[in-house]
């Protein structure tokens, strides 16, 4: 008889893990707020607000279970390099939480990324490298792990298998158990962005296994391959250029986006986007960020729909993070003209979706 043994020091794993349950224990779950709709329509809409995470959004939760995830299957030890191709949130998150576990941590991600997120990489110790375009960040980054001996992480491969999608308070459990003493519990619709694909399959998971009759809505931006995608059933489909609303939208396919869950998917013109989070932040008395005006713009189309049908219930959505980190972009006048972005006819198509 053969045997070989390599049984591990697994101190490190036992203490990591328990470092990164103890802040999920600390953070607790996030707001859902009620956005101001005449009452007299009487559909509810609800923002998820994940901007109140420790790091500022929705990809807290993300980060947090594919440290997880690679620490479990022994992919990340004490001293691993961590890398990560992200357009900026995903990245913030993952620094957090490397620092917090005392490991080197490499963001790539466009050049066009805005400084905020990349000054925000650097106060949780982590280095920014900056690639040309979204396209090539995946490669380099699969680069600079094998050069450096490290772990590339690759949200958009285990985002959708590295939360636990039966419940563990995931943010499908989440929404529905805050739900619970609405006027109308159990959500018509959920709203949700395309990124990594995590979040959709997380939710369209969860409401099958739990038998809800809620139907999911993934609103795709410009210059994304998602949505041409889904409709034409293409895997292989691509976009020239990247998004202008980050943390959504893919030139490429990701892995882990996960089309058999989506009931329907809307492709919104970047100019409404801005001009829906500029009317909803001044709603809200507070600002919003790029993908949670998407959101929004989808919402609003489905609230229509609804209204016409006469048609009662609710929909939910996520306030994916905050509009202070888009002041130099979003917010910005100029910037809005340097990209050629027409506001005025934006605001004239979502005329309709709008209570006065």
């Amino acid at each position: 008889m053969e045997s070989i043994d390599r049984t591990r020091d697994c101190s490190w794993t036992h203490w990591a893990i328990s470092t990164v349950e103890a802040d999920a224990n600390r953070s607790a779950d996030t707001h859902l707020l009620p956005f101001p709709l005449p009452e007299q329509w009487g559909i509810d809409l609800y923002l998820k607000d994940e901007s109140v995470h420790p790091t500022g959004s929705l990809k807290h939760r993300l980060a947090r279970s594919l440290f997880l995830y690679a620490i479990c299957n022994g992919w990340i030890d004490k001293g691993t390099t961590v890398v990560e191709a992200s357009s900026g949130s995903t990245a913030v998150s993952e620094a957090y939480f490397a620092r917090m576990l005392g490991l080197p941590f490499y963001a790539v991600m466009p050049a066009s990324t805005s400084k905020s997120k990349i000054a925000q990489i650097g106060f949780y110790g982590g280095k920014a490298h900056l690639t040309a375009s979204p396209a090539a960040a995946t490669a380099e980054a699969k680069r600079l792990a094998a050069e450096t001996g490290g772990h590339f992480m690759d949200q958009f491969t285990y985002a959708e298998r590295a939360t636990d999608w039966r419940g563990n308070n995931n943010i499908a459990e989440s929404i529905f158990e805050q739900m619970r003493l609405e006027p109308h519990p159990v959500p018509a619709w959920i709203v949700v962005g395309a990124g990594t694909g995590g979040t959709s399959a997380t939710i369209g998971r969860y409401t099958r296994y739990r038998c809800h009759g809620t139907r999911l809505c993934v609103v795709d931006p410009e210059h994304s391959a998602y949505f041409a995608g889904w409709r034409d059933g293409n895997r292989g489909a691509t976009a020239e250029r990247g998004s202008r609303i980050e943390g959504i939208g893919r030139p490429i396919f990701a892995g882990s986006f996960l089309p058999e869950l989506i009931d329907r998917m809307v492709k919104v013109e970047d100019a409404d986007s801005i001009a829906c989070l500029r009317w909803a932040s001044e709603r809200m008395g507070r600002r919003l960020g790029g993908s949670t005006g998407t959101n929004l713009v989808a919402s609003l189309g489905i609230i229509a729909e609804m209204r016409e049908k006469g048609e009662t219930g609710s929909v939910v959505t996520l306030l994916c993070d905050s509009g202070e980190r888009y002041a130099a972009t979003y917010f910005d006048d100029d910037w809005i003209a340097s990209e050629g972005i027409d506001l005025a006819a934006a605001a004239q198509r979502l005329a309709p979706l709008l209570p006065a």
